[in-house]
């Protein structure tokens, strides 16, 4: 099989990589790129552990070839602060214990973010909603709710 040599951008930055041409985008951030924020939690798709955004879409990256990120735009948990300072979602994350083992919460992150992006003001349910393919195991959810509903008001009220 013929490799891939793809050109995307990272958090803001180009990058350059070969892949195989069966190679997931996950297998490529945390082996070939060394952004190992994004987690394999399961490899189908059902845990939301590895979630980024590419191309402003939400996606599990164990699901996505990493050739489909030629030309594009990948957004990881390792592009959410500005250097020393943390996201306003990272940093309630923290204040409010809303994680513990922290598997889940890069991807949880990432799509909390995704969430607040397009709607700065949802509901508990949309949030829910929203958050539904990310899987904890530590934190039930109650916390992590009430964390993107303190941070959207917050990056509101910004």
């Amino acid at each position: 099989m013929k490799n891939f040599h793809i050109n995307t951008t990272v958090n803001g930055d180009e990058a350059e990589f070969i892949c195989e041409p069966d190679e997931t985008l996950l297998d490529v951030l945390r082996n070939r790129l060394g952004m190992t924020g994004s987690k394999e939690g399961c490899g189908t798709g059902d845990c939301g552990a590895c979630s980024v955004i590419l191309n402003d879409r939400l996606v599990c990256s164990c699901l996505v070839l990493a050739a489909e990120a030629e030309g594009g735009k990948v957004d990881t948990i390792e592009g959410m602060a500005d250097g020393d300072k943390l996201h306003p979602l990272q940093k309630v994350f923290i204040e409010k214990a809303a994680l513990q083992c922290g598997v889940c919460t890069p991807g949880i992150l990432v799509a909390a973010k995704a969430l607040l992006e397009k709607n700065p003001d949802p509901s508990e349910t949309e949030i829910r909603y929203w958050l539904a393919g990310n899987l904890c195991r530590c934190t039930g959810y109650d916390k992590i709710i009430k964390a993107v509903q303190d941070a959207a008001a917050e990056m509101r009220s910004a």
